[in-house]
């Protein structure tokens, strides 16, 4: 983030820090999303990673044919 970015706020205090009652959307306007976030991606604007799957074969899990 530079001086003059645009960024899109939430409420949501931080108990420990007096006089912070809001965060920044992470992954919106000009803030950044967080790159190679696995979980809890939604709150730090990951998008899903592609497979990894190289290969063509069935999957374990619901694999389409």
């Amino acid at each position: 983030l530079q001086e003059h970015s645009i960024v899109l706020i939430r409420g949501g205090r931080v108990k420990d820090l007096p006089g912070v009652r809001y965060h920044i959307v992470r992954g919106t306007l000009d803030s950044a999303g967080v790159n190679d976030r696995r979980q809890s991606r939604s709150k730090y604007g990951a998008k899903r990673p592609k497979a990894a799957g190289a290969g063509g074969g069935s999957t374990a899990k619901g694999g389409k044919k």
